[in-house]
């Protein structure tokens, strides 16, 4: 089914009344304590599990996606941010002592974590879920009021998460706000305390524009071309496993995604043929053509099929070879694992984020060469590396940057809530998932308080005399 586009006529009109409720009642909702959203958390993740099937269901009209593949990447995830939150909370909002230098001898200070206040959520359509309710749970840990914008492309799963925060939730504490470009862009004229967007690196763009006009903090989760750095030594069964699975799930919609792999010349050929058993072994195991199986999902829109279809013309037209497990079919918005050789950076498949089940292989005859291409280009993400030796690991991670690395795996490190989640530059502002989650959504304010303290000796104060001058210089040239 195709999904219906969410109309945003009316939202438009109430958007001024919402932001005026959630900034009424900042201050409330600052003055919550630990106990207070902790039982905010454990409302939401009740609901989570009571409605479960509810959520598969809504992604499955989005996607087509299996119930299972549902579970593991957008309910099990979620779920994962929210507990490891709810555990950590208490801990995370108490205040931190800081030390005193000696100069500064008879004052005690420290740093407390305070709501940012009214905060905006704009989250994508690729993991609707997910990527809608893992900010909002640090939003409200953080104890802010929040205006949530799901994405009007999964319009079953935004619909679902409106019900859900209107039961949950008073109005002028969250509001979930449908609609599409015209929302988002009113929604982006208020002043708000914090934006927190999941998106392209090119409407990221436009984002920090927009906060930049009120001075408004960002948290920008974009994207890029991830790359995936095969060595001499690679177990090429694991690694085809591994970049198979990460490539493909949600039929590659995926921000971490790998885009493209760098592989050494002489190990071209073997991977490709393993990767290609590999895909079989996922999507068709028992010999069906897999356009007819349960576990491999559909592109979100006609608009991305298009896309995606232009870029695999585009590489086939300029000498690129294509190995395409099945037919595309736009009228189900189906496009089968592409494996893509040959490629040159005058194709368009080099040069966008693919988003989409199209693996670019690129090879090369020394990691030097490698490391020069990804170095060449934005910083991604993510990168992923296989390989066996420490050293030559440590080397590919010594010359690029990325925004998170997983070493002989993919995709899987954004599941710990121990680690930031965020990009670098291009790929994104801000890190996100656990204590960085909830501080991204706080403001870090310090907090000195004066018990003697040299201020209070008065020689420093004007008219400054031969005291001062001693004084000073014994601070500046002993302490």
């Amino acid at each position: 089914m195709e999904n219906v586009i969410i109309t945003s006529d009316q939202n438009v009109q109430n958007i001024e009344d919402i932001f005026i409720h959630l900034r009424k009642n900042t201050q409330a909702i600052k003055d919550t304590n630990a106990k207070q959203r902790i039982k905010k958390l454990k409302s939401l993740e009740k609901y989570i599990l009571d409605h479960r099937s509810e959520i598969q269901s809504a992604i499955h009209h989005d996607f087509k996606k299996n119930p299972t593949e549902t579970d593991a990447t957008e309910i099990l995830s979620t779920l994962g941010l929210l507990r490891h939150t709810k555990k950590n909370l208490k801990k995370w909002m108490k205040p931190t002592k800081v030390g005193t230098p000696l100069s500064m001898l008879g004052t005690s200070s420290k740093v407390i974590e305070e709501p940012k206040g009214v905060c905006l959520i704009i989250s994508p359509w690729n993991y609707p879920f997910y990527l809608a309710i893992g900010p909002l749970i640090y939003a409200i840990a953080a104890g802010n009021t929040v205006a949530l914008k799901p994405s009007e492309l999964s319009s079953n799963t935004s619909l679902f998460i409106e019900k859900m925060v209107k039961e949950l939730f008073p109005p002028d504490e969250i509001n979930v706000i449908l609609g599409g470009v015209e929302t988002s862009t009113k929604l982006l004229e208020k002043k708000f305390d914090h934006i927190f967007f999941t998106g392209s690196p090119q409407v990221g763009k436009v984002i920090m524009n927009a906060a930049a006009k009120h001075l408004t903090s960002v948290t920008l989760e974009l994207g890029g071309k991830s790359p995936t750095v095969l060595l001499n030594d690679t177990d090429l069964k694991d690694a085809a496993d591994k970049i198979t699975w990460g490539k493909f799930i949600n039929a590659g919609q995926t921000c971490i995604a790998p885009d493209y792999c760098l592989i050494p010349k002489e190990l071209e050929t073997q991977f490709i043929d393993q990767m290609q058993n590999t895909i079989n072994e996922f999507y068709s195991p028992d010999g069906e053509i897999i356009e007819l199986s349960k576990d491999f999902a559909r592109i979100i829109s006609k608009k991305h099929f298009l896309r995606l279809q232009h870029l695999i013309h585009d590489a086939a037209e300029k000498g690129a070879t294509v190995m395409m497990n099945g037919e595309m079919h736009e009228d189900s918005k189906y496009i089968p694992p592409t494996i893509i050789s040959n490629v040159s950076d005058d194709m368009l498949i080099m040069q966008e984020e693919i988003f989409g089940p199209i693996l670019p292989i690129k090879t090369y005859t020394q990691i030097e060469e490698a490391l020069s291409y990804i170095s060449s280009k934005e910083k991604p993400l993510a990168l992923y590396i296989f390989g066996q030796k420490k050293k030559d690991i440590n080397h590919v991670l010594k010359n690029t940057t990325a925004g998170g690395t997983s070493i002989n795996e993919t995709v899987i490190h954004i599941n710990n809530p121990e680690l930031p989640f965020g990009g670098v530059n291009n790929s994104g502002i801000g890190k996100s998932h656990g204590i960085y989650g909830f501080k991204g959504f706080s403001n870090q304010r310090a907090i000195l308080k004066n018990r003697v303290g040299m201020t209070g000796i008065k020689p420093v104060y004007p008219p400054y005399g031969n005291l001062a001058t001693k004084l000073l210089d014994f601070i500046i040239t002993k302490l």
